[in-house]
């Protein structure tokens, strides 16, 4: 049976059994056939199943045709989106808990030492309090459905269709009653092809950003006729995203900066700040700091701070919230760290794409070094890349945090100290 790909090069797809032994980084599931890699979504390890499956190069993608025998760390998903729907928002729904931070840690492993070369025996993650309702924050793409607004997400199998969501289980339920909120306003939503928007939960309310459109004349009435909202942001086409509206003594940053799952980010904190103190640093660099969290925390242990934040809304509020002897840098990593330097801690804390090539190259070159650094990571994979990067330091502790249950995401502390 042949299989056509977007390129217009027909595949060879073929029907094989596989026994699945591990889950990726992406939350597939890993097997092998005639020493091939294989990947299957929605799969488990310990499963064996018939999957129909398509070469690429030196691996294979497939699907689940048959379960010839489910493992016993399988679990009945709760959500009828991820069942039904295909929802690509929850990758590994289908494992127990248990197995969700056993694939985590074997992701954070996996990735150290296969990227990075890093050799790593074991990794434990710790685990969330909840394993439901915990994101404060949902984006949604919309797109237009018999004349009306939908707002939904997008199948794990068909990235290009959008379903429309009714509920979002890992979401808390007051973030969904927002978006019921302004799909009910959805008609001073301004006209496009498509919109991508988000709710976020503020300390004070909730944030909406919309991206997409070219013009919004009827903003001020849609922020008007929703009182749960404290600020609304718009990025149109083309353009950088600007704060629309915000009610008076309620700015927040944008945002940006507000923890998708507070208690697990209050653990990562509390970590970082543990391994802090055991080194006893006089001066420490907070790296892509946000609006000063950590900063704040390390600052009230005596030490003294430079925080550096490219985002000039969220250093501003990071400096308010400084003692004197520490200051804020609102400018990029890789500009600002020659001058925080020398330094005995530096804290990195960067995007999922890692930090930039020349941070890594300053901090290998740096003499002395600093105590320790500080990386934490919300991929392992750029983790990995940038270990690999950085000669001279070696790993004294690595700690992962189940920050997003349900996904293949986890966070992960890892402490660096120059070689011996």
């Amino acid at each position: 049976m042949d299989a056509s790909g977007a390129s217009g090069i027909t595949a060879m797809t073929e029907t094989l059994e596989v026994r699945i032994d591990s889950i990726a980084a992406g939350g597939d599931g890993v097997g092998r056939h005639d020493g091939m890699v294989v990947f299957v979504p929605r799969s488990a390890p310990g499963d064996l199943a018939r999957v129909r499956a398509v070469r690429h190069d030196r691996l294979m993608r497939g699907a689940i045709v048959e379960m010839l025998q489910g493992s016993e760390v399988r679990s009945q998903p709760p959500c009828e989106h991820y069942v039904v729907d295909r929802c690509g928002g929850c990758q590994i729904q289908h494992l127990r808990y248990d197995a969700q931070l056993t694939a985590k840690a074997g992701i954070i492993r996996d990735s150290l030492t296969r990227i990075g070369k890093v050799p790593v025996n074991s990794v434990y993650v710790e685990p969330s309090d909840q394993q439901w309702r915990y994101r404060r924050k949902l984006t949604l793409a919309l797109r237009q459905s018999a004349g009306r607004w939908m707002a939904g997400l997008h199948r794990f199998d068909a990235p290009d269709e959008v379903f429309p969501l009714v509920d979002c289980l890992i979401t808390d339920e007051s973030v969904m009653r927002v978006w019921a909120s302004v799909l009910a306003a959805q008609h001073l939503l301004p006209s496009a092809p498509a919109l991508r928007g988000a709710v976020r939960a503020l300390s004070t309310g909730f944030s909406f950003a919309l991206e997409g459109a070219r013009a919004w004349g009827t903003h001020r009435e849609f922020f008007a006729g929703m009182p749960e909202l404290v600020e609304l942001w718009w990025q149109p086409d083309g353009k950088s995203r600007r704060l629309l509206q915000m009610r008076a003594g309620d700015a927040q940053a944008g945002a940006s900066f507000v923890q998708v799952n507070p208690t697990v980010a209050a653990k990562v904190n509390a970590w970082v700040v543990a391994l802090a103190k055991a080194l006893r640093p006089g001066t420490a660099v907070d790296a892509y700091a946000g609006t000063g969290d950590l900063a704040v925390a390390l600052a009230a242990q005596g030490i003294r701070v430079t925080a550096i934040e490219i985002d000039r809304d969220a250093a501003k509020i990071a400096g308010s919230r400084l003692p004197a002897g520490s200051r804020v840098v609102a400018t990029s990593v890789e500009n600002a760290l020659p001058m925080a330097l020398p330094a005995d801690l530096v804290v990195l804390n960067p995007p999922r794409v890692g930090v930039h090539e020349q941070v890594t190259a300053i901090l290998r070159a740096q003499s002395p070094k600093p105590k320790a650094l500080l990386y934490v990571s919300c991929n392992p994979a750029t983790l990995a890349r940038d270990l690999g990067r950085l000669d001279g330091y070696e790993i004294r502790s690595l700690r992962g945090f189940d920050m997003f249950p349900q996904t293949a995401h986890v966070e992960t502390v890892c402490e660096l100290v120059p070689a011996a």
